[in-house]
């Protein structure tokens, strides 16, 4: 299989792109700098050249500007929403443009789509939230579902929030938890809809090589936890104290409106994911961090 990857020097577009390829197959990195086995594109004018994803037979598609990388200003917002729409807009352009066109693409989106649910269980059936969130991610995939019409097989990928110590949220927690001054982020009962980095790409090949799959799919493990029973979990893969709790109105001083990704969450559950057959390596959050950053 021969597949274009957009955020492929990302997180999970680099642990895709290895999986790939450990396979056999091939994996090319879209990217606004030019390189050898590169594809080049900006936006919104698109790819470099319009017809450059011809002959790939996939294309996940992952870029966007970070959603916790800087506090959320109007401007950050925009940047923000504005990402997604144009890079998404502009692969369907590429699609179009393509010649042999490629069979299948895998757009991101996230669990946030759901909005703030509390302990309430999200399968991909669950109606869409209202909040900035869940308006990025209801304009992410409603441009991706252009590409539909071009006869391409679309599968929308809601991640949950990716866990690896290379970076992401648990790369960014680590330092304060191995000084022993971790704690839970306010009440500590908001779910959180986790999945290990090595389960991330092996999900995305399986919805690669499945013909079947198609619409949109919950990319997070099937036992979701709530921040308190997390925290616990990092604190003892690490073997360090979790008994400083970061409250609320800290949060909210220092992050903005972000804040509030933190304080609640989804409790959102892979239910197409296995009906499909796939099989989570790790499934617990226990033996998950234990695998990533325990000793």
């Amino acid at each position: 299989m021969k597949v274009a990857i957009t955020g492929g020097t990302g997180l999970v577009g680099t642990a895709i792109g290895q999986a790939l390829r450990e396979r056999g197959d091939q994996a090319t990195v879209v990217s606004r700098t030019r390189g050898p086995d590169r594809i080049t594109w900006s936006l919104p004018e698109g790819f470099d050249p319009p017809d450059a994803l011809g002959g790939y037979d996939a294309v996940v598609h992952l870029a966007g500007a970070g959603i916790a990388d800087a506090r959320w200003s109007d401007a950050r917002k925009r940047e923000i929403l504005d990402s997604r729409r144009l890079g998404t807009r502009a692969v369907v352009e590429g699609l179009r443009r393509a010649d042999p066109r490629p069979r299948v693409l895998v757009s991101a989106s996230a669990v946030g789509y759901y909005g703030p649910s509390a302990d309430a269980v999200r399968s991909e059936e669950a109606p869409a939230g209202d909040d900035f969130l869940a308006e990025v991610c209801r304009v992410w995939e409603q441009e991706a579902r252009a590409a539909e019409a071009l006869g391409v097989r679309l599968v929308t990928a809601r991640f949950g929030v990716v866990l690896s110590p290379d970076g992401g949220a648990l790369a960014k927690m680590m330092p304060a938890f191995k000084l022993g001054v971790g704690g839970r982020l306010g009440r500590g009962d908001q779910y959180m809809a986790w999945i290990h980095i090595d389960d991330t790409a092996a999900a995305v090949l399986h919805l690669l090589d499945d013909d079947d799959a198609s619409g949109a799919y919950n990319i997070c493990a099937p036992n979701p936890v709530d921040n308190r029973t997390f925290t616990k979990a990092l604190g003892g893969a690490l073997g360090r104290p979790t008994v400083i709790p970061v409250p609320a109105f800290g949060l909210k001083a220092l992050f903005g409106e972000m804040s509030l990704a933190l304080l609640t969450g989804q409790r959102a559950v892979p239910q197409r994911l296995e009906q499909a057959g796939f099989q989570f390596r790790f499934p617990l959050v226990d033996q998950a961090l234990t695998e990533l950053v325990g000793g």
